[in-house]
C-alpha cells in the first residue's frame, strides 16, 4: 500500500487519501462488513440472528434489545455506534455517524429506548454552534423517538421527541427521578 501511496502522491502532486493508509486485511474487511450489514443482516427476517450479525461486525448492542428488519447502521464508523439494553428499534431506522466533510461523531441510545419507524438518526452536534457538547448524539433511558423524526440533538431521559428536526415535546417526571 506504501508504494501505492507513494505513486498517487507522484503522479497527483497532492498527498493521497486517508484510505491508502489502510492494511491489505482491512482493505479485505470493509466490504465484507458492509455486505454483511447492509444486504445479510438488513434483509434477515430474525432479530436474534441479525443482533448476532451486527456484533460479529463490531457493533456494540447491549441486551434484549431489538433492531427492526432495513435498519442502516454506520457500518463506516460500527465503533461510534452504543446501543443499550432493552432498546427498541423499529424498522427501517438510519444511523449516521459521519458525513462529508464532518467529523465523525458517536451515537448512543440508552436502556429502554424506543426509535419509532424510519426515524433518522444523525450524528452532527459538533456542526450546530452552541447546540450541543461535542460528543455527538445521546437519547436518553426510556426516551421515545416519534416515526420519522429526525434526531440531530440530545434527547434527555424519558422525553418524547417527535418532527424534522426533533422537539421534545413531552418529559415524563416519573422516568426522571427513578
Amino acid at each position: 500500500m506504501k508504494l501505492l501511496k507513494w505513486a498517487y502522491e507522484k503522479i497527483n502532486k497532492r498527498p493521497a487519501p486517508y484510505y491508502y493508509d489502510y492494511s491489505p486485511l482491512t482493505v479485505i474487511k470493509k466490504p465484507i462488513r458492509k455486505w454483511i450489514t447492509n444486504s445479510v443482516a438488513y434483509n434477515c427476517p430474525f432479530n436474534n440472528v441479525r443482533i448476532l450479525l451486527y456484533r460479529l461486525c463490531g457493533f456494540d448492542i447491549g441486551k434484549r434489545t431489538f433492531i427492526g428488519m432495513h435498519c442502516y447502521l454506520d457500518d463506516l464508523r460500527y465503533d461510534l455506534m452504543h446501543i443499550g439494553n432493552d432498546v427498541i428499534i423499529s424498522y427501517g431506522v438510519y444511523f449516521a455517524c459521519h458525513g462529508r466533510n464532518q467529523v465523525s461523531q458517536p451515537i448512543t441510545i440508552k436502556d429502554g429506548a424506543y426509535v419509532g419507524m424510519r426515524a433518522t438518526i444523525i450524528s452532527k452536534n459538533a456542526d450546530i454552534p452552541g447546540g450541543g457538547t461535542g460528543e455527538g448524539v445521546t437519547i436518553g433511558e426510556k426516551a421515545v423517538i416519534g416515526s420519522c423524526a429526525l434526531v440531530n440533538r440530545d434527547v434527555p431521559p424519558g422525553a418524547t421527541a417527535v418532527g424534522i428536526p426533533c422537539r421534545i415535546i413531552e418529559k415524563t417526571e416519573s422516568v426522571i427521578k427513578e
